[in-house]
């Protein structure tokens, strides 16, 4: 099966395999938006998606989208990342 996708950052319509939410040209900036969340997460565990915005300079939509894609979780009071959740969670 083939998906029409969209990117998430650039809005551009791919196809793919898989549903995805980056295309090939805007993957490297998604990881790296992904990586410096979880990095300031790490450090500021109870952050909620405004002060993640203000601090990185990205969006607290885009912060929001994470978590609606699964990336990341929302238990305990904080973002997580799903694997850190699953581990010693209840979550919501």
């Amino acid at each position: 099966m083939i998906y029409t996708n969209v990117c998430k950052h650039c809005l551009k319509q791919y196809r793919s395999r898989i549903k995805s939410f980056s295309c090939d040209q805007c993957k490297n900036k998604d990881e790296d938006y992904f990586d410096k969340i979880v990095a300031y997460l790490k450090k500021y565990p109870n952050s909620n998606a405004l002060q993640i915005s203000d601090a990185l300079g990205i969006s607290a939509y885009q912060v929001l989208n994470y978590l609606k894609e699964g990336r990341l979780n929302y238990a305990r009071g904080h973002f997580e990342q799903i694997g850190e959740a699953e581990e010693g969670s209840t979550g919501l």
